[in-house]
C-alpha cells in the first residue's frame, strides 16, 4: 500500500451542501466514463438528481475525499440488513478514484473510513463487488482484507448477477 498523502482529507458527505453535491456529480460523471465504469456519460438529469435521492435514502451515506478543495476519491455505501447475522451490514456500491490521483492510497484510506462507520453501527461485514478485469481495485481491496464469499467449498463462490428492468 503506498503512503497516504499528508494533504488528503476524508469525510462523510453531507449532500445538503453544495459543494460536496458538486464532488459526487463530478466523480461519478468521471466513473462513469471510466472504461471500469461501463464507459457510458450518466445522463444530466439523473446526475442532479443524484444528492438528494442518495441524502433521502435511509441508510445511503457517502465518502469524499479531498485533495485541499478538489474531489479526488468518493464512495457510495447502503447499511442493510444481514438475515443470516441479524446484523446491519453495508454494501460499498462505488468505489471512485480520480485517475490524476490513482496510486496515493486514496481508495484504503477512504475504505477505513467505512469500515470506522460500520463498527460503529455494529455492522457484521462490508460487501462489495468489482469487475474480473479490475485486477488494481481488486488488489487493493484484498489488501485491505476482502475476500470471495462462499458458504460452502463444493458450492464455490457467490457471483454477482443482475437483470436489468
Amino acid at each position: 500500500m503506498s503512503p497516504s498523502p499528508v494533504n488528503i482529507q476524508i469525510r462523510v458527505a453531507d449532500f445538503s451542501c453544495a459543494q460536496d453535491a458538486s464532488a459526487l456529480i463530478e466523480l461519478m460523471q468521471e466513473y462513469a466514463q471510466d472504461p471500469m465504469g461501463g464507459g457510458v456519460a450518466i445522463a444530466a438529469d439523473v446526475l442532479a438528481s443524484l444528492p438528494a435521492k442518495l441524502r433521502s435514502y435511509a441508510g445511503a451515506f457517502s465518502i469524499i475525499a479531498w485533495q485541499e478543495e478538489r474531489p479526488v476519491g468518493l464512495i457510495n455505501c447502503f447499511e442493510t440488513l444481514s438475515t443470516f447475522k441479524g446484523r446491519p451490514l453495508i454494501n460499498v456500491h462505488d468505489v471512485i478514484v480520480s485517475a490524476v490521483s490513482r496510486g496515493l492510497g486514496i481508495a484504503p484510506k477512504m475504505l477505513q473510513a467505512v469500515e470506522r462507520l460500520a463498527i460503529e453501527r455494529n455492522c457484521c461485514k462490508l460487501t462489495l463487488e468489482v469487475l474480473e478485469g479490475n485486477r488494481r481495485a481488486q488488489d487493493v481491496y484484498v489488501e485491505f482484507g476482502f475476500c470471495g464469499y462462499e458458504l460452502d467449498e463444493q458450492y464455490g463462490k457467490a457471483l454477482f448477477w443482475e437483470k436489468a428492468l
